[in-house]
């Protein structure tokens, strides 16, 4: 069996030989303080980067509208904003909603019934972005005395794009019917968008 004074090399005195003694402790201990500065340092990097892409308080401010209902009547609408961007809300006639509910869908180019356009069990209220799907222009209709078109609905003076009563497309070069935003009724007058 080999010693380990076997194994010096030649020339080299056994009794200097010195057994060096490790305490596992120590070792875990530096290796769990060198493991935990590296993530406080991934933390303190990470979280700057984290809280700059949530949103301002002014974008959360604006990503829902409150509207009071109780001033538009039958057969008018009023325009608002969401979101930045134009906001129709039209209360539908009994007139016009038989006229959206009389087109078959099959003679529509983006086939959607009044019923799926609307929400809460509310079919006269029609609430849309004003944004024509075409490109981009703000449709006429909302206002009073404004050119609602052929159908009844909204009119885009930049290139001739006509929504009938339910804000859908009927003639013109928009592909899609105006887009309905999410949101619920929360009182019989009044409506929160978002």
């Amino acid at each position: 069996m080999a010693t380990v004074s076997d194994q010096l090399p030649p020339g080299e005195d056994p009794s200097l030989l010195t057994e060096e003694v490790h305490d596992p402790r120590r070792r875990d201990f530096f290796n769990i303080a060198a493991v935990s500065f590296a993530g406080a340092g991934a933390v303190a990097i990470v979280l700057p980067l984290v809280n700059q892409m949530s949103p301002s308080a002014d974008v959360l401010a604006q990503s829902s509208t409150e509207i009071d209902l109780s001033k538009i009547r039958p057969g008018q609408a009023i325009k608002t904003q969401f979101r930045k961007q134009p906001l129709f809300v039209r209360n539908l006639t009994p007139a016009e909603i038989a006229a959206a509910d009389h087109v078959a869908l099959s003679d529509l180019r983006d086939p959607e019934t009044l019923e799926q356009r609307t929400r809460g069990g509310h079919k006269n209220w029609l609430i849309t972005l004003g944004v024509c799907t075409h490109l981009g222009c703000i449709p006429l209709g909302a206002a009073e005395g404004e050119n609602r078109g052929q159908f009844g609905g909204y009119f885009c003076p930049c290139h001739g794009s006509q929504y009938d009563t339910a804000a859908r497309i009927r003639k013109g070069p928009a592909p899609k019917n105006l887009t309905v935003p999410p949101y619920t009724f929360t009182s019989p007058t009044t409506v929160t968008v978002g």
